[in-house]
């Protein structure tokens, strides 16, 4: 198939941008999108024009690292499913595509579609992690976790950090995943010791890094590809209530 691509070219973050035209021929219905891109790059590189610069990494749907707005979706719009996993055959022969990075205050551009997600970074840095020292390690069935908390921690856990939530809210707001990180830990009994501290400093560091405030309109998790639930997000708000109360 052949298809026009109009994407997003911009040279860094203080250079004003603009869509250009481009031009993929030949393209074979079994290519994912990143290979598409691949593609696109080899043709401008052997024309000595710059290539388009994305982000990829696993491309397995693992990693979060492409971060594509496709025809105003973030990874595209097929559901479960992360830009690396989109595969051109959801096109058709002749369509127009239009290409953009992720657009948030607190994801500034870094060359055409590559943006600095480092705030989710810090937010993680913040409070995602265990470290009460407990001792030597226990036996696994030590712990007794009932099977229910459990899927609903390893639920929260398949959050890759791509930031499509944060893309597509209106407010770029990024409590969808921040509530993934703060339950996966909180819902277990290894993260309940540090639970209040927790959701008030990974909160906190969210609204430092600049993102705007939930509306629940429910987008994030309509373009999450990992189709994180928004009940992770009341569930953060009541993890922070509580420990607001106690003055934690």
């Amino acid at each position: 198939m052949n298809l026009t691509l109009k994407v997003w070219r911009q040279k860094n973050g203080s250079d004003k941008g603009r869509l250009e035209t481009y031009e993929a021929r030949d393209v074979l219905e079994d290519m994912s999108f990143l290979e598409m891109l691949d593609v696109v790059n080899e043709g401008l590189i052997a024309r000595g024009q710059d290539p388009i610069a994305f982000d990829s990494d696993c491309r397995e749907g693992i990693c979060g690292m492409c971060s594509l707005v496709i025809n105003g979706i973030p990874h595209g719009g097929q559901a479960g499913t992360a830009t690396c996993q989109l595969h051109m055959r959801h096109f058709k022969d002749g369509q127009t595509i239009t290409i953009e990075p992720w657009r948030a205050k607190a994801f500034p551009i870094v060359k055409d579609l590559v943006t600095n997600r480092s705030a989710f970074d810090r937010i993680v840095q913040a409070g995602g992690f265990v470290s009460v020292n407990t001792g030597g390690t226990p036996d696994a069935n030590s712990l007794p976790v009932p099977k229910t908390v459990a899927d609903k921690s390893m639920d929260a856990a398949a959050c890759i950090g791509c930031g499509a939530c944060v893309a597509v809210c209106k407010n770029a707001s990024a409590m969808l995943f921040v509530a993934a990180k703060v339950s996966h830990l909180n819902l277990l009994p290894q993260g309940e010791a540090e639970k209040d501290r927790r959701a008030l400093a990974m909160v906190r560091q969210m609204d430092d890094e600049g993102f705007g405030n939930c509306t629940v309109t429910g987008s994030c998790e309509a373009v999450c590809p990992k189709e994180i639930s928004l009940s992770f997000i009341a569930k953060m708000n009541r993890d922070y209530g509580a420990a607001t109360l106690k003055g934690s």
